[in-house]
């Protein structure tokens, strides 16, 4: 094992393995193997070796979370949503891990019951923490009411591999059905009458591959395979429209997509194609029913070049629709995101330049005619602070005039909100509470551009106590401590959002950057075309040039900087301590993707082949292979750099969960091992859980306690441990 001075000695068993006239050598492939008693004892030795490393901030530790406690109303309720004749909520209590989900009668008049009166009408539906009762791990995959609100299906997960267990209970007091049924994704629809229920099922490499259709109380042997998917760069989802008309099934690859519908009162119909794959063309669908009971389907398509997506409408039938007319054109560089239909509205989540916003098509305004003149009166709902990010809450009721919103920035508290479509104005139901005083006006939230390494605006959110700054309220006085956080993969947008955890570091005098790097979706379609495939490398280019205009503008110095990504952002955190590390002081990198090479060279682990469209395929690809293996962090650990100077890694923090699906355990047990092989001195940690997946730990305690585990040692190495005195 070890001496408790020295970190751990992971023994070498190289394999060579040679793809495309490339050898390479793998000496620490063997800590793939969860059933070898030699990967857990090493695993384990890490994690003492952490302990005993970082031992000397216990009581740190203990004070952040005591801090991050103090910061987050522990008692709380969720804004009750209106269904019928139920107002749904949930809600926690202070001292309990997981949320309670409740609901209780609505009246004909009712406002919202923001304060709900203790009489008694509350019916708790499903407690999570009685559920989990002793496990280690909770979950919840699936909760869902049926349509006539007399029955709750759940689908848990005790272990964290996302493989879930659905069950029915009925909520009128008579016998629940006994059926369990394993093995389930998240997909789930109930049919009309709530007889009837459509979910999916996970292959080995947990991948939604079936559609299956089960009565409800019978038994699960006698379930009916609706649909399989040959195809493994595809999955299979499955929901229902806002009206309850339809049942939608998609089958999709990151970029290609499929839909059929069935109607939702004839369950056991045999589904209809809506619009059949074409390979590069997604879409996504919505059925339509307006006041005057006529039914459209809306189409949300990249196809024809519509890179940012455009809207198109036809007549909803049986049959599968023939003629498609443009509701909304393609607009570029306005990302359309999302398309939500109401019986007088259709509700648009759009994306441009960084920010989110809502546009309003009102149909009521428009005699409840479906048309291109639709937009010329649109109208858009957003907050006058930048950046910000505004997105469309739970509405559940079609013919609802009242649309629920949710707003926030890096330093405006989360806020659901109510608009009325006839007045435009705006009711704020419920703004996050943060308790131990918190002053929106001690904090500077700014949205500034960094300069990429091909002359690209990188965008970056940036937030801060106003006392950092200087006399003339723009610059800082002096270089701050920065934590700068990125993700870029996937299309996925990291959207400022406030945090009241955050404020401890804030506190302390940290300044909170987001770098908005290609890859990720923040300015439309284009950005995310930029950052992937062959393109990937602009990723970490434009990670190191945010960092670089950072130290530059005086925001922060290198010796003061620390980074923070985790699963693909992990990815990008290996790749930036391998490319970039002179810039910072300290990595975190939580769930790393950073053996991405041997990882997409492996069909058989969950996610590969569905990834094949964000890395491209190194088995079959000379190019591909080439691509991944230049940046994949695992490859391209070193101590010098190509032109003989001394590489310098900042110190590092690799955190992974043994039961994680997505990104392999041995991932980054692996990459710290090679590191310190490779380059003797350097400050690398690995921490495994082991009872835990991809998400963390599940109860909100376990996951304040990680949080706090991970910012002392973050702010020890920026040497910002100390509150800022102001």
């Amino acid at each position: 094992m070890s001496t408790p001075h020295t970190p751990p000695l992971t023994e070498q068993r190289p394999v060579a393995t040679t793809i495309h006239g490339d050898t390479r050598i793998d000496e620490y492939g063997w800590l793939r193997d969860r059933e070898d008693p030699e990967v857990l004892a090493h695993l384990a030795a890490e994690n003492e070796w952490t302990e005993t490393t970082l031992a000397h901030l216990s009581d740190t530790r203990e004070q952040l979370f005591e801090e991050i406690r103090s910061r987050i109303v522990e008692t709380d309720l969720s804004v009750p949503v209106r269904r019928g004749p139920w107002w749904y909520y949930g809600r926690t209590v202070e001292g309990l891990s997981y949320p309670i989900h409740c609901r209780r009668p609505a009246h004909a008049d009712d406002t919202v019951p923001l304060d709900p009166p203790n009489d008694g009408s509350e019916v708790v539906l499903f407690d999570e923490n009685i559920e989990a009762g002793d496990a280690e791990f909770f979950s919840v995959g699936i909760l869902a009411v049926s349509p006539d609100h007399n029955s709750l299906a759940y689908a848990v997960d005790t272990v964290g591999n996302e493989r879930y267990s659905l069950r029915f209970r009925t909520l009128d007091d008579s016998a629940n059905p006994e059926e369990t049924i394993d093995n389930v994704s998240y997909g789930f629809a109930w049919s009309k009458d709530g007889s009837v229920v459509f979910y999916t099922r996970v292959d080995e490499a947990w991948r939604p591959f079936q559609l299956w259709r089960h009565r409800v109380g019978d038994d699960p042997a006698n379930d009916v395979l609706v649909l399989e998917e040959p195809d493994a760069r595809f999955n299979i989802g499955v929901g229902k429209s806002r009206d309850g008309e339809v049942i939608v099934i998609s089958v999709s690859s990151s970029a290609t997509s499929e839909s059929r519908f069935l109607p939702a009162d004839q369950p056991e119909a045999q589904p209809t194609m809506l619009l059949p794959r074409v390979p590069g063309v997604e879409h996504g669908v919505e059925h339509l029913v307006t006041q005057s009971g006529e039914k459209f389907w809306l189409l949300a398509t990249n196809a024809e070049g519509a890179l940012d997506f455009r809207l198109d409408y036809a007549p909803a039938t049986s049959e599968q629709p023939t003629q498609w007319e443009t509701l909304v054109p393609h607009r570029p560089g306005i990302r359309l995101e999302g398309v939500d239909a109401f019986e007088t509205a259709i509700v648009l989540s759009e994306r441009a330049k960084a920010e989110t916003s809502l546009r309003v098509l009102d149909l009521a305004a428009h005699g409840g005619v479906v048309s291109p003149e639709l937009m010329s009166s649109s109208w858009d709902i957003t907050t006058p602070e930048r950046p910000q990010t505004t997105w469309l809450g739970q509405n559940p009721e079609p013919d609802t005039r009242v649309l629920r919103i949710g707003q926030t920035s890096l330093v405006t508290p989360s806020r659901v909100a109510e608009i009325d479509l006839d007045t435009r104005n705006i009711t704020i139901l419920k703004q996050q509470e943060v308790p131990g005083g918190y002053n929106p006006n001690d904090y500077v939230t700014r949205r500034e551009w960094a300069t990429g390494k091909d002359g690209t605006k990188i965008p970056v959110s940036m937030v801060f106590r106003r006392d950092l700054l200087g006399p003339d309220g723009m610059q800082f006085s002096s270089p701050a401590p920065c934590l700068l956080y990125g993700y870029g993969s996937y299309e996925i947008s990291m959207d400022p959002a406030f945090s009241p955890t955050r404020l401890l570091l804030l506190d302390r005098g940290l300044v909170f950057a987001i770098a908005h790097i290609r890859g990720g979706g923040e300015m439309g379609r284009r950005w995310y075309d930029e950052g992937h495939l062959a393109a990937k490398p602009k990723s970490f280019d434009d990670f190191a040039a945010v960092a670089d205009y950072l130290i530059e503008s005086g925001v922060t110095a290198s010796d003061r900087l620390a980074a923070r990504g985790g699963s693909a952002g992990g990815l990008l955190m290996g790749a930036v301590a391998n490319r970039a590390g002179d810039r910072f002081k300290a990595i975190l990198a939580e769930v790393p993707f950073v053996d991405a090479l041997n990882t997409m060279l492996d069909p058989s682990l969950p996610l590969t082949v569905g990834e094949y469209e964000e890395w491209g395929n190194p088995t079959d690809d000379p190019e591909a292979y080439a691509t991944i293996k230049s940046y994949a962090p695992y490859e391209n650990i070193a101590a010098f750099n190509e032109d003989g100077s001394l590489r310098h890694y900042p110190s590092l923090l690799f955190c992974g969960g043994l039961n994680d699906t997505r990104v392999g355990f041995w991932e980054p047990a692996k990459f710290i091992a090679r590191l310190r092989e490779r380059v003797p001195g350097v400050h690398a940690l690995l921490r495994t859980e082991m009872g835990v997946g991809h998400g963390g730990p599940s109860g909100r305690y376990d996951s304040w306690r990680e949080e706090a585990f991970v910012l002392a040692w973050l702010l020890e190495q920026i040497n910002a441990l100390e509150l800022h005195h102001h």
